[in-house]
C-alpha cells in the first residue's frame, strides 16, 4: 500500500514512521501540509511531534492547514488513517473522532514505556491483535489526557470507538496504570466507521525488538494487509 506520511512544521517522528511502514512492507511517501489531494494514496499516517510549537493547543494550528480536507476525504472514503501522538491531537482538533486531548494531570511532559490493552481489534490497524492483548509501547506527551463528557463516552462505547486503554503488564486497567489522567484510561479512539484510529502512544517506537518492544509493528502490518 502507498502510504502518505504527513509533515507539518514541527513534525519530528516522520522518519520513525517512514521506517515502520517500510518494515511492514508498505510504500511510504512524505507529504507536506500544503498538499490538497491524497487520492493516489491507499492510506495515511499523521506522525507525532510539536507542530507549530503546540501554540494555542497541541494540533490546533495544524488542523486548519490545507491537507486536513484531503485527509478528511480519505477518512470519509473508508481508507485507513492513523494519527499518533501529535497526529492524534491534530485528528481530534479536526473532528475525525470524538473527545479532546488536554494537559496531563501531572502538568508536565511524560516520556516512558507504558502498557496498553487492545479494546477493539476490528480496525484496519488492530486486526492482527487479539482483543484484550497487552502491548508495551512508549508515550511522549504533555497534552495526552483524553476527555469527553459522560454522554459522549457512552456513545463511544456503544459504537465501539474505544480502541486502546492504559493498563498494567497483566492487562489490569487501573488508576496506577493511567499515566496522564485520561478518562477511563483511554489511550486511543477511532471514528464510527473504525478506519481512522487516533492514539497517544508511539507504535513506531516499538516496531523492532532492539528498541525494547516490537508490539507496535502489527499496527503497520495490519494497515498493509
Amino acid at each position: 500500500m502507498k502510504v502518505a506520511i504527513t509533515k507539518f512544521l514541527g513534525t519530528n517522528c516522520d522518519g520513525d514512521v517512514f521506517h515502520a511502514v517500510e518494515l511492514a512492507k508498505g510504500e511510504p511517501e512524505y507529504v507536506w501540509f500544503t498538499e490538497q489531494n491524497l487520492d493516489n494514496f491507499g492510506g495515511a499516517v499523521i506522525p507525532g511531534g510539536f507542530s507549530y510549537g503546540d501554540h494555542l493547543r497541541a494540533g490546533a494550528v495544524s488542523s486548519k492547514t490545507p491537507i486536513i480536507e484531503a485527509l478528511r476525504k480519505m477518512v470519509d472514503d473508508g481508507k485507513p488513517v492513523l494519527g499518533i501522538c501529535n497526529g492524534a491531537q491534530i485528528g481530534l482538533e479536526a473532528n475525525f473522532s470524538k473527545g479532546i486531548l488536554t494537559d496531563n494531570n501531572c502538568a508536565h511532559f511524560i516520556c516512558k514505556w507504558v502498557y496498553i490493552k487492545v479494546e477493539n481489534n476490528e480496525t484496519p490497524f488492530t486486526k492482527q491483535y487479539a482483543k484484550g492483548e497487552v502491548l508495551k509501547i512508549p508515550i511522549a506527551h504533555a497534552e495526552g489526557k483524553f476527555y469527553a463528557d459522560e454522554e459522549t463516552i457512552k456513545e463511544m462505547y456503544e459504537k465501539n470507538m474505544i480502541v486502546f486503554k492504559y493498563c498494567d503488564a497483566e492487562g489490569n486497567v487501573t488508576e496506577e496504570a493511567n499515566p496522564n489522567g485520561s478518562i477511563d484510561n483511554i489511550a486511543g479512539v477511532c471514528n464510527e466507521a473504525g478506519n481512522c484510529v487516533l492514539l497517544m502512544p508511539h507504535p513506531e517506537r516499538a516496531s523492532e525488538i532492539e528498541l525494547g518492544s516490537n508490539d507496535g509493528l502489527k499496527m503497520f502490518l495490519s494497515m498493509n494487509e
